[in-house]
């Protein structure tokens, strides 16, 4: 599979060829607050699948060996990568993918720290856009 995507000012775009090991939605606390989202979601790759195709990314060591790329234009989060705990894997931010339903999200993780209201969001009123 062929994913592309990119960043919300378009300065940074990257491809992906290969096949998602796995598409997880992350409730740490350091995702939420890194991302400013009551969650992220999180499509694992093979390092290899991935590729930068414009642009450059800025680095910033969230943890001893975590390290979370992002663009240094519009600060879009793109990419997680931990070598220590997962050594050739990329951790690609799904809702940055032009296609975001083209992975499915299959787990929620680290919901030891959800924010509590998450557990009914899906029962709040919805609206097409804003309400009237």
């Amino acid at each position: 599979m062929i994913i592309e995507g990119g960043c919300h000012c378009g300065a940074v775009r990257y491809r992906i060829d290969g096949d998602a090991i796995t598409h997880a939605l992350c409730h740490c606390t350091d995702c939420r607050r890194h991302a400013g989202a009551p969650m992220v979601g999180w499509t694992m790759y093979k390092a290899g699948a991935f590729k930068l195709t414009k642009g450059s990314v800025k680095v910033y060591a969230s943890s001893e060996h975590g390290r979370r790329h992002f663009c240094a234009d519009c600060g879009t989060g793109l990419y997680y990568i931990n070598e220590k705990i997962l050594p050739g894997i990329i951790d690609v931010q799904s809702a940055t993918y032009d296609n975001p339903d083209a992975v499915p999200a299959r787990v929620h993780i680290q919901i030891a720290d959800r924010i509590g209201w998450m557990e009914k969001a899906h029962e709040l009123p919805m609206f097409e856009r804003f309400p009237s």
